[in-house]
């Protein structure tokens, strides 16, 4: 069986690594680490098909120390301990170099029976996560380790490198193949940063095209390979959060626009509940007050999107993501029910107001018999000042006006009626 593509023109060195300036750029920091060939226990953070393994695999050739790989997602405790066993063999005399890749599924256990090893130097531990790792590996290895954030590959870095895999595949199969700039650039853009996948796609628009003499990869072949393969998105991932993130990011920014756009990765990825409940959340969240009539209409939208499914669903949620992203703004209430939440948390607060109390009848310890409470209905304007919040926070203010147009008319009425 042959190896992936990817394997196949994996960079021998740094120079040919593609991508992640910012980390190994010239003068840039796991660069001096890489070229001082003294190594520390380094964790590796970002997307997949990012680079993070062939750095790894460049780091380990140049260490002379013995390389170990585990996949987290099946090794098990007998597979750390096997590793455990080699330390101090002639095989094993430089040490050991384990990449650990997807460290995030080890369970505490299995990384703490790594922890006294790496302390002590004898395993010099290189992890790979899609999660965040602050999240996800135990802080006493995050302590011994230095953290680095991959990032997502430009489409111009990932066209460089399927020019070069067209090149290794025609000496492969002794072929001539051609792809025009612009179909290496849309398999580029369409792979979302992702090198392995851009590569994957490459291969099979080869492998449909492919004859003795001279293949040209045409451009109804990339469109049919394309065809959904162009979304990016891990429901369990970093990208499920980001892309949430900024969907709701985007609607509270009052920008239509991007909010649009970024529904429009949620339901391409058929993630129709994310998308809902971050749009009933912003409605509340960030329009809230200043629109209140915002929330019925758009929690009639979500009904409708769920009611009649994908893919007619977008359009009642394109109604409602437009409307969201350009209402006024407001956090009042957001704002009014954190404070409060704080209070109550800390135990702030004290015994309700007697006249407030749900009894009708007093103690014989009762200071004051009878409950007193004043009804608003009957007094002029349905108002009557009398306190409602316990005696230790009598005169909390939780709850500020919005500069919006909406709440400022309540202010309004409210200052006449309560002067």
């Amino acid at each position: 069986m042959q190896t992936p593509l990817a394997d196949r023109i994996r960079p021998k060195n740094i120079d040919e690594v593609a991508g992640q300036r910012h980390l190994i750029g010239e003068g840039k920091i796991l660069r001096k680490i890489i070229e001082s060939g003294d190594i520390p226990n380094l964790i590796f953070y970002g997307p997949s098909g990012v680079g993070k393994t062939t750095i790894a695999k460049i780091i380990a050739s140049q260490t002379g120390k013995k390389l170990c790989y585990l996949n987290a997602t099946t090794a098990s405790t007998a597979d750390i301990k096997e590793i455990i066993g080699e330390i101090g063999t002639m095989e094993a005399a430089g040490g050991i170099l384990l990449y650990l890749d997807e460290i995030q599924y080890f369970n505490k256990k299995q990384q703490q029976i790594l922890l006294s090893y790496i302390e002590n130097g004898d395993i010099t531990l290189i992890a790979s996560t899609t999660e965040n790792p602050y999240f996800y590996v135990y802080n006493a290895i995050l302590s011994r380790s230095t953290v680095f954030e991959f990032k997502t590959l430009s489409s111009e870095d990932i066209a460089v490198l399927l020019k070069r895999a067209i090149g290794i595949l025609c000496e492969e199969h002794g072929s001539e193949i051609t792809a025009s700039d612009e179909n290496v650039d849309q398999i580029a853009r369409a792979a979302a940063g992702d090198v392995r996948r851009a590569l994957n796609m490459l291969e099979l628009c080869v492998m449909l095209t492919l004859n003795s003499e001279k293949t040209e990869i045409s451009n109804d072949i990339v469109e049919q390979i394309l065809e959904g393969n162009s979304v990016r998105y891990d429901r369990e991932g970093d990208a499920h959060y980001d892309i949430i993130s900024a969907y709701q990011k985007s609607m509270r920014g009052s920008d239509p626009d991007a909010a649009i756009y970024y529904l429009a990765r949620l339901l391409a990825a058929g993630d129709l509940p994310s998308a809902c409940r971050r749009l009933l959340v912003c409605a509340n969240e960030d329009v809230g007050l200043a629109y209140p009539q915002i929330i019925p209409i758009v929690k009639a939208a979500v009904d409708t999107a769920m009611m009649v499914g994908l893919p007619e669903a977008r359009l009642p949620l394109a109604n409602a993501v437009i409307l969201v992203s350009t209402s006024p703004k407001s956090v009042s209430a957001h704002d009014a029910i954190n404070a409060a939440m704080a209070d109550v948390e800390k135990g702030i607060g004290g015994d309700i107001p007697r006249h407030l109390q749900n009894k009708h009848f007093d103690g014989e310890d009762a200071e004051i018999k009878g409950q007193h409470y004043l009804y608003p209905h009957s007094f002029p304007m349905h108002y009557v000042n009398q306190q409602y919040l316990p005696d230790n926070i009598k005169n909390k203010k939780y709850y500020k006006f919005g500069d919006n147009k909406n709440e400022q008319s309540f202010k309004e009425y409210w200052d006449k009626i309560k002067k």
